[in-house]
């Protein structure tokens, strides 16, 4: 019995992984759309989501927002393994606009895991305001895939609708 019992022990204690983090799915949904500076069509923008311990972040370029009517049709598509980039992060506590916005980095909390997506597309669709000064970007993620550091391949359609972000033509 006590062989049995030590058996069933050991068995226990090898089978037993808490090693590497098992990214399953990445759901964003109910985060909303952040940013540090405002949403300019004249540069590039970094626009992130955060939910507790991870982030979302999409870096998109130079002329990616532009304050032109897309009629309903995508105004501007990219991959981004191009131009721009979708980044997934884990954290090593609960992350805050303050880790992103601060003009002096935060050493706290640390990241845990980064991937970047390897495939996938960005797409914009603007409409404009009946002031027509003010114009709604919607930025969409298509099929992006994100491959861990294990090699597996995360491809998750429940990150479609990044949010949309709101500029105003210059004067």
């Amino acid at each position: 019995m006590k062989n049995f019992l030590f058996l069933c022990l050991l068995v226990l204690l090898f089978a037993c992984d808490d090693g590497d983090l098992q990214i399953e799915t990445i759901d964003f949904d109910s985060a909303s759309i952040q940013n540090c500076d405002p949403v300019s069509a004249e540069t590039a923008n970094v626009l992130f989501k955060l939910n507790a311990m991870e982030a979302l972040i999409l870096e998109l370029p130079d002329g990616a927002i532009q304050n032109q009517v897309s009629d309903g049709a995508v105004s501007y598509a990219v991959t981004v393994s191009g131009p721009a980039k979708a980044t997934y992060r884990t954290f090593s506590d609960n992350v805050s606009t303050d880790y992103f916005c601060s003009d002096i980095p935060l050493t706290q909390p640390t990241v845990v895991e980064e991937i970047i997506a390897q495939g996938g597309e960005v797409l914009i669709t603007t409409t404009v305001s009946t002031d027509s000064v003010t114009f709604q970007h919607e930025i969409l993620l298509n099929t992006i895939s994100f491959v861990t550091s294990n090699d597996s391949r995360i491809t998750n359609l429940a990150i479609d609708n990044f949010g949309t972000v709101t500029t105003t033509q210059s004067d």
